[in-house]
């Protein structure tokens, strides 16, 4: 194989391991809670879109990377709109999601 090819590959490989998303100060504090019915007793702050890159390249992207990746960009987005929670409004597609932000409890 020639080095490019090479050198190429093992780019990918490493990349499909790596976590390219970290937490933002205040967003640990920020929960994701499952798809469905607005949560009761909560105000709700907004809309937020996301996106992360689904493949690289040809190699698809392992899924449950790509949605934990996605909730963490939701939860860094959170401290700004006043919310401190978070519902998926739709699946990932192609590397974007969109989530509902509220504001719940005192």
């Amino acid at each position: 194989m020639r080095p490019a090819v090479v050198l190429g590959l093992a780019v990918v490989l490493t990349a499909s391991g790596c976590t390219w998303v970290h937490m933002a100060p205040g967003a640990s504090a920020v929960r994701v809670i499952p798809a469905g019915a607005a949560p009761t007793g909560c105000v709700e702050r907004g809309e937020v879109a996301v996106s992360v890159k689904g493949k690289v390249g040809f190699y698809e992207r392992n899924p449950l990377r790509v949605r934990e990746e996605l909730e963490t960009l939701a939860r860094n987005e959170g401290p700004g709109l006043q919310a401190n929670t978070l519902q998926p409004l739709d699946e990932p597609h192609d590397g974007e999601q969109r989530f509902a932000a509220y504001r719940c409890g005192a």
